[in-house]
C-alpha cells in the first residue's frame, strides 16, 4: 500500500541535509550509500545493516520521487518484505527531524519500532525504512494500518506555511508583511529622522566648541559644554527610541514564527510544562491592596481596616498588605524594638487579632510587613552603645553585625547593604534565625497572618529568606529589593537590564520562594508616561520591561508605596497618569499591588481601578499571562494579553481593529490616555 504527499501543497517542507550530528550520533553525507544507526533512546531497537528487499524497493521509490517533476514523499506499508515485522518506508528528501516525529507518533499509537534504517542515495534522496510491530510482537494488520495512515499523512503534510522543516516553522515573506503596517513604517521613519536631527544638533554644537576653543579661553565654552551635554543626552534617548521600535518589530515577527512552529509540532513532542515551588505571589491570580500609607499610624488604623474589609473584598482584592505590627522606635513601625509586643501606633494586639479575623471572614489574606534586617535596642550596653535588647528576645551586641561599630556590633561582617539608622542583625547566626522563625510561626499560627512582605531585603542574604519561608510556609511571600536605577545626565537610561537582573538574582537566591517588588518597571513606567517616551516599555530584545519581562511570576508590580509617594514623595508616580499606569499593571502579568491613596483619595482613579480589576478577574489574567507587544513608540504602547485583551496607553492612536486579521475587538473601558478591548471573534 502506498500513499503520496505532494510537497507543492506544503511548500517543500523537506529540505536537503548535507550532514547531521547529535541525537543520531553519526554524520551522513548527502550522497552516501550506507545506512546509519539511529539513536537507541528513540528507536528502542538494534541496527540491522545491509540492503534487504524493503530497502531495495525503497531506493526505487526514492528515485521515482526525484525523477519526477514534483517533489513528494512516498509512504508505503508491507507485511511481505520481512518475516517478523511490518516494513514501513518513508521516501523523499532528507529530513531527520521528520524521522524523529514519525518515530514518536508511532510509539504514542502503541507501535513498537524494532529498528530503522536511514538510507541515503545519490542526489540527496533518502528512504527511511521502519520495521514495526504491535506491542505483542505481531505484525501490523491492514485494518490497523488504515487507522495509522491518516495520522502519518497528517504529520507529513503538517505545515502549509513553512520554508524549513516543520519543527522550525518560518513564515513566508508575504505572511510577514502583514505584521508591519503603514503606521509602523511612518513611526520608524519619524524615529530615524529624530535621531538624525539630534545627531546633527550635537555635531553642530561640537563644531562651535572647536571654533570657540581656537579663539582662546572663554565663558562661552562652559555654556556650549552644557549645551553639548544636553544634546548628547537627547541623542542617546533618540537612539534608544529607535532601538525599541526595531526590537518590537523583530519580536512580533519572531512570535509569528513561533506560532507557526507551535502548530506544526505534534502535541506529543511538546516539552512538559515547567512547574515552580514555593509561595511567592500566591495562586497567580492575587490582587494586593497596600492597606496603609505613611500617615496611617496617626489613626486607629486596625479599626479602620476592619470597617473597610467588606469594601476591599467587593472591589476584587485578594490580599491586604498591612504595616509593621511590633513595638517600634518610629511611629510607622520600621524601627522595631520588641518583636513580640504587638501594641503599636496602629492599634492594640487585640484590635490586630480582630482585624485579621474580619479580613479572613471577607476572604482576604493578611500580609505582615516583616522588618528583620535591623532591630533597635532597649538599653545601652556596658560600652555605652545602644546594643542591649529587652523583651522576649533579650539579645546583646553579639547578634549585631560588625559593620555597625556605632552600635558595638560583635557579630560577623555582612556583605550586603548596611542600614545605618539601627543595629543590623547577623542572620548568619543559627540562634538568630531560630528566634526569627519562632516569631514568624507565632505570627502565622497564633495571630493569623497569611503571608510576609520582607522589608529592606538588600540587607541580608536571600538564602536566609528562603529558610524563613520554608519554615513558616506562608501563602504569599515577597520582598522589597529597592535598588537604584541607571541614569545618564539626570535622565533614566533606556537599558535597565542590570537593575532588573539584581532583583531577579535576589529572587533566585531565595530559591524562587519569594517574589519582589518590580522597582525596575516602576521607574521605567513613570518615566515613559511623564516624558511621553512609551518606547521605554520594551527592553532591547522587545520583551516587556522590568522583572515582569523575564520572571513575571516573581514580579510584584506597583506604581506607588508609602515611601515613594504618600507624604514622603521620595520617588512619586505622576498623579495625572495613575489611571494610565493601572491600565498597564492590571492587564499585564505580574502580581499587581494597588496603593491605598490611589484607591481611596481620588474618585475617578478609584472608578478606573474597579473596572480594571473586574476585567482582570473576568478574563482570568494572571501573573503568567502571555504578552504580545504590538507597539512601543514615542506616544503609544499597545499589547495583546492572552489573545483575549488588547490594551493601549499613551496619547497616540492605536486600535486592535486596525489589524487586517479576521478578529474583531470591542471596547471594554477607556480613560485618559488608555483603552482596553476584548476579542469578540
Amino acid at each position: 500500500m502506498t500513499s503520496r504527499v505532494h510537497s507543492s501543497s506544503r511548500l517543500k517542507m523537506i529540505r536537503p541535509l548535507t550532514a547531521f550530528r547529535g541525537t543520531y550520533g553519526k554524520s551522513l553525507g548527502a550522497s552516501a550509500k550506507t545506512s546509519h544507526e539511529l539513536c537507541p533512546r528513540i528507536l528502542r531497537g538494534r541496527w540491522r545493516p545491509g540492503r534487504d528487499a524493503g530497502v531495495v524497493a525503497a531506493q526505487q521509490a526514492a528515485s521515482d520521487v526525484l525523477d519526477g517533476s514534483d517533489e513528494e514523499e512516498i509512504l508505503s506499508f508491507s507485511n511481505s518484505a520481512d518475516d517478523s515485522c511490518t516494513v514501513m518506508n518513508v521516501c523523499g528528501r532528507n529530513d531527520t527531524v521528520l524521522l524523529m516525529q514519525l518515530t514518536a507518533l508511532l510509539e504514542t499509537k502503541g507501535i513498537v519500532v524494532a529498528s530503522a534504517n536511514l538510507n541515503a542515495f545519490e542526489h540527496g534522496a533518502v528512504c527511511n525504512v521502519f520495521r514495526i510491530t504491535e506491542i505483542d510482537g505481531a505484525k501490523v494488520s491492514e485494518e490497523r494500518w488504515k487507522d495509522l495512515e491518516p495520522d502519518l499523512l497528517k504529520l507529513l503534510n503538517k505545515s502549509s506555511k513553512s520554508l524549513k522543516p516543520a519543527i522550525h516553522g518560518a513564515l513566508q515573506m508575504e505572511d510577514r508583511s502583514t505584521i508591519i503596517k503603514e503606521s509602523d513604517i511612518v513611526a520608524l521613519e519619524a524615529a530615524a529622522a529624530e535621531m538624525a536631527n539630534a545627531a546633527a544638533e550635537l555635531v553642530s554644537i561640537e563644531r562651535e566648541i572647536i571654533g570657540v576653543m581656537a579663539e582662546g579661553p572663554s565663558e562661552v565654552i562652559e555654556e556650549k559644554q552644557l549645551e553639548r551635554a544636553e544634546a548628547n543626552s537627547m541623542l542617546e534617548r533618540k537612539i534608544s527610541a529607535l532601538e525599541a521600535i526595531l526590537a518590537t518589530r523583530r519580536t512580533l515577527m519572531e512570535k509569528a514564527e513561533k506560532e507557526v512552529a507551535k502548530e506544526t509540532i505534534p502535541e506529543y513532542l511538546m516539552p512538559p510544562p515547567i512547574s515552580t515551588t514555593g509561595p511567592a505571589a500566591g495562586n497567580g491570580y492575587e490582587i494586593i491592596l497596600q492597606g496603609f500609607n505613611w500617615e496611617s499610624c496617626n489613626e486607629d488604623w486596625y479599626q479602620k481596616i476592619s470597617d473597610m474589609a467588606p469594601e476591599f473584598a467587593a472591589a476584587g482584592f485578594t490580599a491586604v498588605w498591612l504595616p509593621p505590627v511590633s513595638d517600634s522606635v518610629s511611629k510607622q513601625g520600621y524601627l522595631p524594638r520588641d518583636y513580640y509586643d504587638l501594641n503599636s501606633q496602629y492599634g492594640t494586639e487585640a484590635e490586630l487579632r480582630e482585624m485579621i479575623g474580619v479580613l479572613h471572614e471577607n476572604g482576604l489574606k493578611a500580609i505582615a510587613d516583616i522588618v528583620i534586617n535591623h532591630r533597635c535596642a532597649h538599653y545601652q550596653g556596658d560600652d555605652g552603645k545602644w546594643n542591649k535588647f529587652g523583651g522576649r528576645l533579650a539579645w546583646d551586641n553579639s547578634v549585631i553585625c560588625s559593620n555597625n561599630p556605632e552600635f558595638g556590633g560583635k557579630g560577623n561582617y555582612k556583605q550586603q547593604e548596611d542600614y545605618v539608622a539601627a543595629p543590623n542583625l547577623d542572620h548568619s547566626q543559627e540562634r538568630v534565625r531560630k528566634d526569627i522563625i519562632e516569631w514568624l510561626l507565632w505570627l502565622r499560627k497564633s495571630i493569623g497572618f497569611d503571608g510576609w512582605r520582607f522589608d529592606f531585603v538588600k540587607g541580608y542574604d536571600g538564602k536566609y529568606v528562603a529558610e524563613y519561608v520554608n519554615a513558616t510556609v506562608p501563602e504569599m511571600a515577597f520582598g522589597e529589593y529597592w535598588d537604584t536605577c541607571s541614569y545618564q545626565d539626570g535622565v533614566l537610561s533606556f537599558n535597565q537590564d542590570s537593575h532588573r537582573q539584581r532583583t531577579i538574582d535576589w529572587c533566585d537566591a531565595t530559591g524562587g520562594t519569594c517574589a519582589a517588588f518590580d522597582f525596575t518597571l516602576k521607574g521605567i513606567l513613570q518615566e515613559a508616561v511623564s516624558r511621553k517616551e512609551y518606547w521605554r516599555l520594551v527592553d532591547s530584545q522587545g520583551r516587556p520591561s522590568g522583572v515582569l519581562g523575564l520572571w513575571s511570576s516573581r514580579s510584584i508590580t506597583f506604581l506607588e508605596n508609602h515611601d515613594t509617594g504618600s507624604t514622603l514623595q521620595h520617588w512619586p508616580f505622576p498623579w495625572d497618569h495613575v489611571s494610565e499606569g493601572y491600565a498597564y499593571l492590571l492587564t499585564h502579568p505580574g502580581t499587581p499591588c494597588v496603593f491605598f491613596d490611589h484607591f481611596f483619595y481620588d474618585d475617578k482613579i478609584r472608578e478606573d481601578i474597579l473596572k480594571l480589576i473586574d476585567i482582570r478577574k473576568r478574563f482570568g489574567l494572571s501573573n503568567k499571562s502571555e504578552v504580545s507587544v504590538q507597539k512601543a513608540y514615542n506616544d503609544v504602547y499597545a499589547a495583546i494579553i492572552n489573545k483575549k485583551i488588547a490594551v493601549k496607553i499613551g496619547p497616540g492612536n492605536w486600535s486592535p481593529n486596525d489589524d487586517s486579521s479576521a478578529r474583531e475587538w470591542q471596547m471594554l473601558h477607556s480613560g485618559s490616555n488608555f483603552a482596553i478591548w476584548e476579542a469578540t471573534k
